[in-house]
């Protein structure tokens, strides 16, 4: 049997773009023969996907998954949007959340090595960026655990480009979780009640504040109110509980929540491809580029 050397790894990795137990696996199954490891990660679908692995997708699908006690948000990312109407790229969504809703990763390197369809996540996606020729990555996920007196609500916007997670202190109030997600859906509150906003978020926030009362030319004595109530009103723009309800703005998700009884414990909002820098492509640049090879 050949001596597979580090050497051997890293050629392999350079020519292949998969990582180094990968790529020692590969040497080892076909006794060093370089040009069959390449074979062999190409049978495997990995040097097919290690190709597209810098490339930028910030398209795709948030899924979720809620049965029980037990409820999951996810994103998993494609190149283009056009992947998210692809069957085997849905199911794909629907298998990641479900996994990590009933194992409770506590990471995505965690998350990735958990059991899903007829191998593990990783190399389902794997799978699937071979098939469907695009990068495909899981990006964040979150986990949430109820007891029987408490509620789940979930609302997937435009078929999952926005998906939100609620979790109710009160038993039974389905239909106001969901309202309550749509509206964080639809207006993307930060936090659930200004009390949560972290101290450098609001001395940030009053000194920027202070600099445009000041910048307008108003008197001292009363630039200390004008940044107090503008500073209010910030807090009430970013907090669930303040924001005016969307389906009825006379009143406050706070004020909706207590006349059902119920309260928010935890919420969260995937919005797909939110802060990742997408790549410009110039369509004339590109072609004109093909034209001088």
């Amino acid at each position: 049997m050949a001596k597979v050397t580090a050497a051997l790894v890293k050629e392999l990795r350079d020519m292949t773009g998969v990582g180094m137990m990968d790529a020692k696996k590969a040497l080892v199954a076909v006794d060093g023969d370089m040009d069959a490891a390449v074979d062999y990660l190409r049978e495997k679908g990995m040097a097919k996907a290690a190709k597209k692995a810098d490339r930028i997708a910030a398209e795709g699908l948030t899924g979720i998954y809620a049965e029980g006690n037990i409820a999951a948000l996810t994103e998993i990312n494609s190149e283009t949007d056009f992947v998210s109407k692809n069957e085997q790229f849905q199911t794909l969504v629907g298998n990641i959340t479900e996994a990590i809703a009933k194992e409770n990763p506590a990471t995505l390197e965690d998350a990735n090595k958990l059991n899903s369809g007829e191998g593990t996540i990783e190399s389902e996606i794997i799978s699937a960026t071979t098939t469907i020729g695009e990068k495909i990555s899981l990006r964040r996920f979150v986990r949430f655990e109820k007891t029987e007196g408490e509620t789940f609500g979930s609302y997937l916007h435009m078929g999952g480009r926005i998906g939100v997670l609620v979790h109710l202190d009160a038993a039974d109030k389905e239909d106001v979780a969901r309202d309550v997600a749509m509206h964080i859906a639809a207006i993307n509150p930060l936090y659930i009640t200004r009390d949560e906003v972290p101290a450098d978020k609001i001395e940030h926030e009053t000194k920027v504040l202070t600099e445009q009362a000041l910048n307008e030319g108003k008197p001292a004595n009363i630039v200390e109110k004008m940044i107090k109530g503008r500073l209010s009103k910030w807090l009430s723009e970013i907090s669930l509980v303040d924001q005016p309800f969307v389906k009825d703005p006379d009143q406050t998700v706070g004020d909706y929540l207590k006349a059902h009884g119920a309260s928010v414990k935890e919420f969260a909002r995937f919005e797909v491809g939110e802060g990742i820098e997408k790549r410009q492509e110039n369509f004339a640049d590109e072609v004109m580029s093909q034209v001088k090879k």
